[in-house]
């Protein structure tokens, strides 16, 4: 296990509607929650995560699967989906239902923002994790949601494909945040098969509040916009996004 792109990140540990999970802390400012990718906490997370923070903000990064601070690699990839798709705390096939750990965001996200203060929060989702934020736009003070290659439940069929990962009830409330203004950051490649068409959902329930960066893919594997395959204006944009909501 390598943990040293965490070294100065404070470990600590959240406990909220039974689920458990530890957590890694760092900067000041408002909140921002980074969510990781699969396989997990991999050192390109943990980068882009401290461009955050450089940016004048505290980011917490909750630790969901994975090992902190391991390289990306296929096989890792693949043991950290397996714990994806069997986990009770992952929506990963069901459609028009929220996942459970969104319910463990919200807690951590009020917590933390009862704590440090400020006009709201943010957060960002990727992969399996992509609209986790949109989730967590149930509650008001979350102010900058922004969804990366947002991927659950994974596109097996149309239906699947095309949904939001929100109960009926909790799209209501998202729209309606929407409706007041609450805008939403959506990125990802043109070719990534797991976003499926999701971005038409989202235009469909945010209407002008869904701002899209969609980027044209190079290779078929293109998938990570702040990560594996890190486009730069792209980051340097969700940071901007950060900054007009927040500061």
């Amino acid at each position: 296990m390598s943990t040293n792109v965490l070294d100065g990140w404070t470990k600590g540990s959240f406990t909220a509607a039974g689920i458990t999970h530890d957590t890694y802390r760092k900067g000041s400012g408002p909140l921002v929650v980074v969510v990781h990718e699969v396989p997990g906490i991999t050192p390109k997370v943990a980068a882009f995560a401290e461009d955050v923070v450089s940016a004048g903000f505290t980011v917490v990064m909750p630790d969901l699967v994975g090992t902190p601070g391991q390289e990306m690699s296929n096989g890792y990839a693949m043991s950290s989906l397996v714990k994806v798709c069997v986990s009770k705390e992952f929506t990963a096939m069901a459609r028009n239902k929220t996942s459970p750990i969104i319910g463990w965001l919200r807690a951590l996200g009020r917590s933390l923002h009862q704590e440090i203060g400020g006009r709201g929060i943010g957060a960002v989702g990727m992969c399996f994790s992509g609209g986790f934020a949109l989730g967590m736009m149930l509650d008001d003070h979350m102010l900058a949601p922004v969804l990366s290659q947002p991927s659950l439940p994974f596109p097996v069929g149309a239906k699947r494909a095309a949904d939001l990962n929100l109960s009926p009830d909790d799209a209501l409330v998202v729209k309606r945040r929407a409706d007041e203004g609450c805008q939403v950051l959506g990125l990802r490649f043109t070719g990534d098969r797991l976003v499926g068409t999701r971005f038409d959902s989202l235009r469909e329930l945010l209407g002008d509040a869904f701002i899209a960066i969609e980027l044209p893919s190079s290779k078929k594997t293109d998938h990570s916009v702040l990560t594996e395959q890190r486009d730069e204006p792209s980051v340097q944009r969700v940071i901007s996004f950060f900054r007009e909501k927040l500061h």
